[in-house]
């Protein structure tokens, strides 16, 4: 109900149950602002400002119409208009693409094939310890009937954790590992936990949606995204040191893919993966933290250099990835024609224009 019940039927039923019954008449009461068009203006026919919902579900479907109620602070006044509900229609594409992007690698993908997580690699351990803290943070947020947090913590991971960092890195290992190999299968492990994870958080808010992505992978007669509970998220998939590892990483790649706009926009490269960028760290904890991980895939580049030297004064730099200093080089020697990454000994191999990796993927098919 709209804040207006709190002096109407909220008050007064609690007055005579308390009268009556000796307690309220009710388990919790939630209201919320009134509906405003997007000048904050109160809608009236007359003035030609409503809204109706059933014109934004034939328009746009009833779960954009959830969303944007989701999206909302219902504390407050709402408000609603085409702007606004473009912005909502956005957010919702970019959830879908995410859905899209899991499905379409589980395809080949059965619960046998799951790795077990002490066998993954730090990335995909990583990733399960976002969701283990997602995970309590969407139980918490629902139980507040925090609506709104809910929805800014799953988006927040599925487009910033995951859209724009661990699916692009990962894009290389599921288009271009071995099918049945241990990089790609660790992969899909984690897409199929995401998938299970992220499809139930979102049921309650995105009905429709989270159905249609559950039916994609899942069918039989008892198949619903709505007969399942919140899948647990086990204690092992908690790892606070390795989250903090990650943070140094995630910081030093973002001053990489800085420094790569540049000559992007410049068209001197046209691909991050033409770039062989030199990087140089103030603190030489981060530095080593950084060199035990695979920096140049991480980066999506063919090469990069771990410099021990002083950065050079010239040294590309950005304010939120302190500490960090780039130097851009181009790649040396010929693109695979299989991945795309350049490399000096591409043309050397039994196959064509490959790299060693993928000729070694080849060569596992013939």
């Amino acid at each position: 109900e709209g804040t207006d019940q709190h002096r109407g039927w909220f008050h007064s039923s609690l007055l005579q149950a308390c009268g009556t019954r000796g307690g309220a008449p009710y388990r919790g009461v939630l209201t919320h602002g009134f509906t405003l068009d997007e000048k904050g203006m109160k809608m009236a026919k007359s003035v030609g400002n409503t809204v109706a919902p059933d014109a934004i579900v034939r328009q746009s479907g009833a779960d954009i119409l959830r969303l944007w109620v989701a999206q909302s602070d219902y504390r407050t006044d709402l408000r609603i208009g085409k702007e606004i509900l473009k912005g909502v229609t956005d957010s919702y594409r970019r959830i879908r693409n995410c859905f899209r992007f899991m499905i379409g690698n589980l395809y080949d993908f059965q619960e046998s094939d799951a790795v077990a997580t002490s066998n993954l690699p730090e990335l995909e351990r990583w990733v399960l310890h976002r969701i283990a803290e997602i995970d309590q943070a969407v139980r918490q947020g629902y139980a507040a009937y925090d609506f709104q947090r809910v929805f800014q913590t799953v988006f927040n991971l599925m487009n910033a954790d995951l859209s724009s960092f661990y699916f692009d890195i990962r894009k290389d290992t599921l288009y271009c590992e071995a099918a049945r190999g241990p990089a790609r299968l660790a992969a899909q492990t984690v897409l199929d936990r995401l998938h299970r994870h992220v499809s139930t958080w979102v049921a309650p808010m995105l009905a429709f949606t989270a159905e249609e992505v559950w039916l994609a992978r899942f069918s039989g007669d008892d198949a619903s995204v709505h007969l399942e509970d919140f899948p647990a998220a086990p204690a092992e998939w908690f790892d606070s040191e390795l989250a903090a590892k990650w943070a140094v990483v995630r910081n030093a790649r973002r001053a990489v893919t800085a420094a790569l706009e540049l000559p992007r926009k410049g068209k001197v490269i046209g691909s991050s993966l033409e770039a062989c960028p030199t990087v140089y760290f103030e603190d030489a904890a981060e530095r080593s933290l950084v060199k035990s991980v695979d920096f140049a895939n991480i980066c999506i580049t063919s090469d990069i250099r771990i410099a021990t030297e002083t950065a050079p004064a010239d040294a590309f730099a950005i304010a939120d990835a302190p500490g960090v200093r780039v130097v851009f080089g181009l790649a040396e020697g010929a693109k695979c024609r299989r991945c795309w990454k350049i490399c000096p000994e591409v043309g050397t191999y039994s196959h064509q224009d490959v790299c060693g990796r993928c000729d070694r993927v080849l060569a596992s098919v013939d």
